[in-house]
Formats: C-alpha cells, structure tokens, sequence
C-alpha cells in the first residue's frame, strides 16, 4: 500500500537524506561567500564537474568517474498532475459520450416524428382508399346498366348493319325488275 500525506513526506526525506547532508554541507561553505543563495543554488552547486579527460601514455584512455542521477522529483505532484490529467482525459471522454448520446436521442426522436407523419399519411390514404371503394360500390349498378346498354346497342348496331345490307340487296333486286 502506497504511504501518504505525513508518512509519504518522512519516506522522502528518509530517501533523500545522503542528499540533505551534502546540502547542508554546500550551504555551510557557501554561507561564508553569500547569503543569498537559496535551494536552487545548492541543487546548482551538486552538479557533478565536468568529466575529464586523463591523457596519459596509455594511448588516450579515458577514465570514467561516477554517475550521479538527478534529483527525483516529488511523487506527491507527479501523482497529483498524473490524476488531474486522467480526470480531464475522462471528463473529455464522458462528455463526447453523453453527446453521442443525445445526437442520437435527437435521431431517434426526429425518426418518431417522421415515423408518426407517415402513420397519418397512411391512415389518410386508408380513408380515401376506403372511400373510393365505398363510391365505386355504390356506382356499380350503374355501371352494370351501362354494360347492359352498350351490349343492347352493340345488337341494335348489329341488326342496323343486317337491316342495311338486306335493304342494299332489295334495292339491287328492284332496280333489276325495274330495267326489265
């Protein structure tokens, strides 16, 4: 389990203490030459020198001095940033979620009210349909007259034709007896 608050400063103090007696050993010595430096001139004094080259008869053999790692910085802000990052990240998340959400609500209701005017289109064109039925219902025994009357004309047509034709054929026999 991680420590915290009180527990989590004394762990670091614990851990950087070799470093605190060098500090204040920096701050001894620099107190005599100027008052005021602050922590960041005693970070600046811990710098390790620059590396130096040994140029001895060994053919240019470097020699190397030992590595200082840098300063660990303080977990507690790290953890603390790490989170307001992870809370903006999720906020972020949340919020393109919620409008995916409500675009398609906004859909879904648009899609209902179309769904609806089709509905009532639908029961219009019903109702017309209906009525039209209705109408042709009650026109069919005319209709039927009418196809009664247009067969008895169709047969008085007929007979008109034969009438025609039989009268052509007497007209021919009597202008015949005539020229006798």
């Amino acid at each position: 389990m991680a420590a915290t608050g009180d527990d989590a400063a004394a762990m670091d103090s614990i851990s950087r203490s070799p470093a605190a007696h060098a500090t204040a050993a920096v701050s001894a010595a620099g107190s005599s030459s100027s008052h005021g430096e602050g922590p960041e001139d005693a970070a600046e004094n811990l710098m390790p020198p620059p590396k130096r080259t040994n140029a001895n008869s060994d053919g240019g053999v470097e020699t190397a001095e030992e590595a200082v790692e840098p300063a660990e910085p303080d977990i507690n802000e790290l953890c603390t940033d790490m989170f307001e990052k992870m809370a903006v990240f999720l906020q972020g998340e949340l919020t393109a979620t919620c409008e995916d959400y409500r675009l398609l609500e906004n859909m879904n209701k648009l899609t209902s009210l179309k769904y609806m005017e089709m509905k009532d289109i639908s029961i219009n064109i019903s109702r017309n349909l209906q009525d039209l039925n209705n109408k042709y219902a009650s026109l069919q025994p005319y209709l039927d007259q009418i196809n009664q009357i247009e067969e008895q004309v169709s047969a008085l047509e007929q007979a008109a034709y034969k009438l025609d034709a039989y009268s052509k054929k007497l007209e021919a026999r009597f202008k015949k007896l005539e020229k006798r």
